[in-house]
């Protein structure tokens, strides 16, 4: 039976990915969720695989027996502000709608950029983080995740000890906060 989640709920599920700062009321958040739909659920059995081949990492296979359900976010994110590494329960497609976006795996720890109008996929189960390279500019991302719970978390954050040793391992700086 499918369940309504209010946006309250939906915005609570990606508190976890958002970076805490306190800043002024005037100030926008590092990087701000908005749910552009409510985690629908799709009529019928839908099956999805999607395969991906990046340079450096060994073939990604993501297979979904019950997609289940799907939910769409816009993330603006505010110039060199940096998503904390995390995972998620499903996979995530990603659309480049302003600005310039960097994605990178822990296991290879290769800077992929992308621009308006790129698209990639976050097969979800991989480590990874991501930022608006930008000094003056922000940059907005619509997010389609596949296979999103019914209910709870979308995005599983990895421990503080390990995203320091990520950062560290990856060469990633993140703005004093």
């Amino acid at each position: 039976m499918f369940r309504k989640l209010d946006k309250q709920a939906t915005i609570a599920a990606f508190a976890a990915l958002i970076l805490a700062v306190s800043a002024s009321a005037d100030e926008p958040k590092p990087i701000a969720a908005e749910p552009l739909t409510q985690r629908h659920t799709f009529d019928g059995d839908v099956a999805i695989k999607i395969s991906q081949d990046l340079k450096g990492l060994p073939e990604q296979v993501i297979t979904f027996d019950d997609a289940s359900h799907l939910t769409v976010v816009r993330f603006t994110i505010q110039p060199g502000a940096v998503f904390p590494w995390h995972t998620h329960p499903g996979t995530v497609l990603i659309t480049v709608t302003e600005g310039d976006f960097v994605f990178t795996f822990a296991e290879d720890c290769v800077d992929r950029e992308y621009g308006p109008g790129d698209a990639l996929v976050d097969p979800g189960d991989t480590v990874h983080t991501a930022l608006n390279p930008s000094s003056n500019q922000e940059t907005e991302v619509v997010a389609v995740l596949l296979g999103a719970p019914a209910e709870g978390a979308l995005t599983i954050p990895v421990t503080e000890e390990r995203n320091a040793a990520l950062d560290a391992k990856c060469g990633i700086e993140r703005n004093a906060e």
